[in-house]
């Protein structure tokens, strides 16, 4: 299996993140991405596929934001890393704000995800392995893995979240439609929904959208993923969402993922994207389900048997000891 990692991918390395009422050392560091390597192995650099990609699912705005922010925080003369602190909840619109903490609002939902003076360029390169990828799978190959890093699918077409602020997932999804998949899915197995990628598909007839996550009752991004959401106008009833309780294990988790790829399979995609998560393992510090290492391997086995040409996305995993050998697993799946 061909796998795409660019070195600029790990410069993104925030020190503190706002979570549960207090600042604390940011969970998605580079460790993550040299802890897969540790174990994967050589992979491949990614060409530079320029940014038409990444601006076909993406805001102008918000990407010229993301590269202007830090500049913009230190002349304002903050310290430390840019993260935003008011939100437009309502009568969100398009306003000609100047001021950085304005513009942080504007184009972030959470205050877990700060952006540094890596932000952008990790986040491009991370775009350009999942462009690489889907490139393998445009050629002929069956599968191929973008081992991205930062994650991505938190991060809508106009705003950052979630440790995402590029969401490689929907960049390579467009890219494959661009290419002449005219139908295409994605099936989402992090531990938390994908509420950008979701977003940003709500109402394309052209692209399912399939979610396993944890149930948004109780857990991040708690506003979506919900299962009455299912999409709008052209997109209604190509998006699924399969929200599980604390303590899912794999028999409950595989017959959700049955569920999903069921229905992929009805609306017969051309290719499939996956959105892989390995926080759904049971001694992830950060989630509450209970899958183990080997399990990953029988969850990818009942995706390969779709046969459909499938490009995968590394998301989440916040353990990083066992990161590697999770990945790993999955992968062997295929």
């Amino acid at each position: 299996m061909r796998i795409f990692h660019d070195e600029r991918q790990r410069r993104h390395a925030p020190a503190l993140e706002l979570h549960n009422g207090g600042f604390t050392a940011y969970a998605e560091t580079p460790a993550r991405a040299e802890a897969m390597l540790a174990v994967l192995g050589a992979t491949e650099t990614p060409p530079d596929r320029g940014d038409a990609a990444v601006r076909a699912v993406h805001d102008a705005n918000y990407l010229d934001f993301l590269q202007r922010a830090p500049e913009l925080w230190r002349a304002a003369g903050r310290p430390g890393e840019a993260i935003p602190y008011a939100f437009p909840v309502v009568g969100r619109r398009p306003l000609d704000l100047k001021r950085i903490d304005a513009l942080m609002g504007r184009y972030s939902f959470d205050a877990t995800t700060p952006i540094t003076a890596d932000a952008y360029s990790s986040s491009y390169w991370s775009a350009q392995s999942a462009l690489a990828a889907t490139q393998a799978v445009l050629g002929g190959e069956r599968v191929a893995f973008a081992l991205c890093r930062p994650p991505g699918h938190h991060a809508g077409a106009d705003y950052c979240g979630g440790y995402c602020h590029i969401n490689a997932a929907a960049v390579t999804t467009q890219a494959l439609v661009d290419a002449g998949r005219s139908r295409v899915a994605v099936l989402d197995i992090d531990y938390n929904h994908g509420n950008g990628t979701q977003d940003i598909f709500l109402t394309r007839g052209d692209v399912f959208y399939a979610s396993v996550h944890a149930d948004p009752a109780t857990d991040y991004p708690f506003f979506w993923g919900h299962a009455d959401e299912v999409g709008e106008g052209e997109g209604r009833d190509t998006t699924l969402n399969l929200p599980l309780p604390h303590g899912t294990a794999m028999d409950a988790f595989r017959r959700a993922q049955a569920t999903a790829l069921d229905a992929i399979a009805r609306f017969a995609p051309d290719a499939l994207v996956v959105s892989f998560g390995a926080d759904t393992w049971i001694g992830d510090p950060i989630s509450q389900f209970a899958l183990e290492t080997p399990d990953y391997a029988l969850l990818a086995r009942d995706i390969a048997g779709c046969a459909w040409p499938t490009a995968i996305v590394m998301e989440g995993g916040y353990a990083v000891d066992a990161l590697g050998h999770n990945v790993a697993s999955f992968l062997s799946g295929f």
